[in-house]
C-alpha cells in the first residue's frame, strides 16, 4: 500500500520561497509518477506540477512555470516542489499524489490513485 506524507508548508510573504516534500512509502517508488495539486478556498483542485516515473517527463501549469521546480530523489523516495517568487494567489492546500500514470495523463487528478493529506501554504501580501 502506498502512503504519501507532505511537509514543508507554512506562512510566508510574497516573493519568498518554500520547498514542499512528499515522502513516499510502499512498493517501488520508481514505478510511480508523482503530481502536485492544490486547492484554494472556494475553488476546485487544480494541477500544479508532475514528474513521471522516469523523471524525464516534467510538466507545470502555466501559472507556476519558471517559479516552481519539481524533482524526485530515488534514494529518499521523496518528491520535492521548490516554490520561488511566491505570489498571494499561490495560497492553497497542496497535495501530492502518486499513480501509475502515463505522460499524457500527468495533469489529470483522476489518474492518480494515492493522495497525501495536504500541507497548507499561505502567502501574505
Amino acid at each position: 500500500q502506498v502512503q504519501l506524507v507532505e511537509s514543508g508548508g507554512g506562512l510566508v510573504q510574497v516573493g519568498d520561497s518554500l520547498r514542499l516534500s512528499c515522502a513516499f512509502s510502499g512498493p517501488i517508488f520508481s514505478d510511480y509518477s508523482i503530481g502536485w495539486f492544490r486547492q484554494a478556498p472556494g475553488k476546485e483542485r487544480e494541477f500544479v506540477a508532475a514528474i513521471g516515473w522516469k523523471a524525464t517527463s516534467i510538466f507545470y501549469t502555466d501559472s507556476v512555470q519558471g517559479r516552481f521546480t519539481i524533482s524526485r530523489d530515488a534514494a529518499e523516495s521523496t518528491v520535492y516542489l521548490q516554490m520561488n517568487s511566491l505570489k498571494f494567489e499561490d495560497t492553497a492546500v497542496y497535495y501530492c499524489a502518486a499513480g501509475l500514470v502515463s505522460d499524457y495523463s500527468l495533469g489529470l487528478d483522476y489518474a492518480y490513485k494515492y493522495w497525501g493529506q495536504g500541507t497548507q501554504v499561505t502567502v501574505s501580501s
